[in-house]
């Protein structure tokens, strides 16, 4: 089960003394396993949260000049602050976590199974802009089986949070670790990241790959057979 806890680890903290900031996101820190919430974070309500957020984004649209009385414009803070709430960051929340129901293997089937090209968008935690790409994800039966749309679920609300790659892959791993009640899970990831691509570098072509492999899938010969089923 993933928990959220307010700060890094002490070890994780006595790295990060000294760094100075306008550097992490460029350098594309991972600090821990868990989202880093504080613990008040849910205090509020959703209804709450997305009437401060709109006020708070019409001052920034103010600061920046834009002209809030234009009828394309008006709206904007009050959409911004749904699509944050009820949308791109509903994983934040763990009530939008997706109820799991698993099967009995009745049909002994022994091998790995694979769900492949799973669409995924995320945000960049350091710069609030999109990662979108595919997850693939597979596991090896110890005697019960999910639902397919459950994995697409379960990439869907790590995705819909504040995110860093590593940590996005690690935790859909653990959550099916957790719920499937084995170690043999593999999770992969092809992913494109706008803080790349559409600022700093600017670098259009490159994607990111991340992968956790757990369990059977740790030797050499599974990786060969998982990494030939993801062939176009």
């Amino acid at each position: 089960m993933i928990t959220e806890k307010k700060v890094p680890s002490p070890q994780i903290q006595q790295q990060l003394n000294g760094i100075c900031l306008e550097d992490i996101g460029d350098d594309h820190l991972y600090t821990g396993l868990e989202t880093p919430l504080r613990p008040d974070a849910f205090q509020l309500s959703d209804d709450e949260k997305k009437k401060r957020i709109a006020v708070l984004f019409e001052e920034i649209m103010n600061v920046m000049g834009l002209d809030l009385t234009d009828d394309s414009l008006k709206g904007t803070p009050k959409r911004v602050a749904k699509m944050y709430v009820d949308e791109i960051f509903s994983g934040l929340n763990p009530a939008n976590k997706p109820k799991i129901t698993l099967f009995d293997n009745k049909y002994q089937y022994n091998q790995m199974l694979v769900e492949k090209n799973i669409t995924l968008y995320s945000s960049c935690e350091h710069h609030f802009v999109p990662i979108f790409g595919k997850a693939h994800v597979a596991y090896i039966s110890s005697g019960k089986v999910i639902g397919l749309s459950k994995l697409n679920r379960i990439v869907q609300y790590y995705a819909q949070r504040p995110q860093v790659q590593e940590r996005l892959t690690n935790q859909i791993a653990e959550e099916l670790k957790h719920i499937l009640g084995t170690e043999d899970v593999a999770v992969i990831i092809d992913a494109k990241h706008l803080c790349v691509s559409s600022r700093g570098i600017k670098d259009e072509s490159s994607t990111t790959i991340s992968s956790y492999y757990g369990g059977k899938f740790g030797t050499p010969e599974k990786i060969a057979e998982l990494q030939n089923y993801l062939k176009d």
